[in-house]
């Protein structure tokens, strides 16, 4: 089977319909949950618990990166973020006659 990974020159790469940052999510979700089955496993916690946990958790990992990348395209969750690093108001505790002065003080405009 021939996988295709970029689509063109200047665009965002892409692999079965995940784009940019999602493929990046995706590969190190699937490698975390692998590292944690791996430690479980050496644990000794019991084999079919750790297989379970594995399909569950990779699963789920599927199944929100997707949902993700269908809600927010491409560049979304980086609009996402940087909307929360701006203050939804901004406050003023200055008279509002001081507003219109000009920047030296002891001057009157």
């Amino acid at each position: 089977m021939e996988y295709n990974i970029n689509k063109g020159i200047g665009k965002s790469v892409e692999f079965q319909g995940l784009k940019s940052q999602y493929l990046f999510i995706f590969a190190g979700g699937l490698l975390a949950v692998f590292i944690i089955f791996v430690v479980m496993f050496m644990a000794g916690v019991g084999q079919w618990i750790c297989i379970g946990f594995g399909v569950v958790a990779a699963s789920v990992l599927v199944w929100l990166t997707f949902s993700l990348n269908a809600r927010y395209g491409e560049h979304g969750l980086m609009k996402l973020l940087a909307r929360r690093q701006h203050p939804r108001y901004l406050i003023s505790r200055k008279v509002p006659h001081r507003l219109f002065r000009s920047g030296k003080k002891g001057e009157r405009p």
